[in-house]
Parts: structure tokens; C-alpha cells; sequence
């Protein structure tokens, strides 16, 4: 659970690191007005873009085989066995 709220938390952040660093890289960022409403409002839009899409892709991509149980991970006889569907 917590590898699925980082990949999206990510997600949501990766539009506004790529703004920080365009401002920086274009020296820019010493300018407080570089963060006024407008570009932190579409920054936020694509953020849950992105964070929406992650979500779609975690649900589409992650499906277990049809008629399979999952069997998680143990230790038999001090060996990890990993999980598997069976």
C-alpha cells in the first residue's frame, strides 16, 4: 500500500519539480511571481492528471490470473519461498 500512495503522491509532485527546475535552469526561479496562481493552478491540473492515470494504470495493469488464488510468501525449512498464484 504504501509503494502504490508513493507512486501517486510522485505522480502529483512531478509536474511541479519539472517547473522548479525549468525555473532554475532558466534562472528564473529568484522571481516570486514565478509561483502566482496560474501556473500553480495547471501545475495542480496536471498533477492530478498524471496521479488519475496512475491510478489506472495500477488497476488495469495489476490483475491477477482468472481462476488463480494467491499464495503469499513464506519460509519453509528457512528457505523464502516467494508468492505465487495458484
Amino acid at each position: 500500500m504504501l509503494r502504490i500512495i508513493l507512486t501517486q503522491l510522485f505522480l502529483f509532485l512531478l509536474p511541479f519539480a519539472c517547473y522548479a527546475t525549468w525555473l532554475w535552469l532558466s534562472k528564473k526561479g529568484d522571481k516570486p511571481e514565478s509561483w502566482s496562481r496560474g501556473p500553480v493552478a495547471w501545475l495542480t491540473l496536471a498533477g492530478l492528471a498524471l496521479t488519475i492515470s496512475g491510478f489506472v494504470a495500477v488497476a488495469l495493469l495489476n490483475k491477477a490470473p482468472e481462476g488463480k488464488e494467491y499464495r503469499p510468501s513464506e519460509f519453509r525449512d528457512g528457505v523464502l519461498v516467494p508468492g505465487r498464484f495458484e
